[in-house]
């Protein structure tokens, strides 16, 4: 950390300057897990008036999909679905499929980007809203993965009662998920 680049303008950086920053960056990237990690963990405690708070309902949704012989890729999905809650509390949907974009298949992406309205079916007429809000992808190919996906593992994943995995469990998935990032604008330059 103690080399570092001097430009003041992108524009007038060097391959040099170039070389030390992705140095550090392919450094960096191998702390991610540690960083969603931690994040995730910022759910705890924070019940937002649900029965369980947020933390737990994500790893009972993760639990259900993992009990349910649900791929890696798709238990990590689960696991961090709700994720942005903290930081996106009106579009939280959107900061997890931002975290997981680079890692996951595009059902997984679509499924955790629109998940929210698809759980919209359960409650969104007590709001005020119209409930069938999903309708409007029905001809999505995702659609039936992210109704299931909601049906089975979201919906139910309120349960004071339930007996869940602890996070150790998911975090060699979580770090086997984001060790192959499969798109980014910089994975050309990664793979040199």
């Amino acid at each position: 950390m103690n080399n570092r680049a001097t430009f003041t303008r992108m524009e007038d950086s060097t391959a040099a300057e170039w070389q030390v920053i992705g140095g550090d960056f392919v450094q960096f990237t191998k702390t991610l897990p540690d960083r969603v990690i931690t994040h995730l963990r910022l759910l705890e405690n924070d019940y937002g008036g649900f029965p369980v708070d947020r933390y737990t309902h994500c790893l009972q949704t993760a639990t259900l999909a993992a009990r349910d012989g649900r791929d890696e890729e798709y238990v990590v999905c689960a696991l961090l679905h709700d994720i942005g809650d903290t930081l996106g509390t009106f579009n939280h949907p959107d900061i997890a499929a931002a975290i997981l974009k680079p890692f996951v298949s595009e059902e997984n992406l679509w499924m955790v980007q629109n998940h929210a309205i698809f759980q919209g079916y359960n409650f969104f007429h007590h709001l005020g809203m119209d409930r069938n809000m999903r309708e409007r992808f029905k001809d999505n190919p995702h659609y039936t993965r992210t109704a299931e996906f909601v049906d089975l593992y979201d919906n139910p994943a309120f349960d004071t009662n339930a007996k869940f995995m602890p996070l150790q469990e998911f975090e060699p998935m979580l770090r086997r998920v984001m060790a192959r990032p499969r798109q980014s604008l910089y994975l050309a330059a990664l793979q040199k």
